[in-house]
């Protein structure tokens, strides 16, 4: 990850952070999620982390019927990069992915929202340079190629050929309506590489089996 004077060392990266659980809402390390925050509880948390760091995290409940709701113990702590005022009580904001995390205890909830402790330990190389580039898989152009005839998707092929593969892993794998339990099986993923190979099968199944409604045929 590249370093610069607002992005957090590791070893100052908060033990206890707020937490937004968003089902089907994925952030990897290095992605950017936009987000619209109207809930009174999440956007007092989010002006809070406007005064403290700009850092909380995303997180997926195991059962979106639930509040609140048991999360998956993987998340993704991200930094506010960008916010505006809508006009209408709400704020439109931008996340960057800063690094993985293992929730642990869950502390009483401040201002209505819920804050964890957390453990950063088995992500440490999320916030390290990779020592390099994963090799391109030459499956994954045409089974992108398939995925979107497929679901009817209008992509910019020669802009999508000049991202490096792992930014267009994580934009792909962020952005792409993948069910709440693929979405955490790639945040999961131990590395890039291996993320990569998950984004290209789920890709492949998508193709063959394409996405309406939400859910797939």
């Amino acid at each position: 990850m590249s370093s610069h004077f607002f992005q957090p060392r590791f070893e100052d990266l908060p033990s206890v952070v707020p937490v937004f659980p968003l089902t089907g809402a994925l952030l990897l390390p290095e992605g950017h999620l936009p987000l619209t925050i109207f809930e009174p509880r999440y956007l007092a948390m989010t002006l809070d982390c406007l005064g403290q760091g700009r850092l909380f995290a995303m997180g997926q409940p195991r059962d979106p019927t639930q509040d609140p709701s048991p999360l998956y113990s993987v998340a993704c702590l991200g930094r506010v990069v960008s916010f505006v005022e809508t006009g209408d009580g709400r704020l439109g904001i931008t996340l960057e992915g800063v690094c993985r995390l293992k929730l642990l205890e869950e502390k009483e909830l401040h201002r209505g929202y819920r804050r964890f402790a957390v453990d950063y330990t088995p992500f440490a190389a999320d916030m390290q340079p990779a020592p390099t580039a994963p090799s391109p898989d030459p499956d994954f152009m045409p089974v992108l190629k398939a995925y979107a005839e497929a679901n009817g998707l209008n992509l910019d092929w020669k802009a999508l050929r000049e991202i490096p593969r792992e930014a267009l892993v994580t934009s792909l794998a962020m952005a792409c309506p993948f069910e709440p339990s693929e979405k955490q099986a790639l945040l999961e993923a131990p590395t890039p590489a291996e993320r990569a190979t998950l984004l290209t099968s789920l890709l492949r199944i998508g193709a063959a089996s394409p996405i309406t409604g939400g859910s797939r045929q």
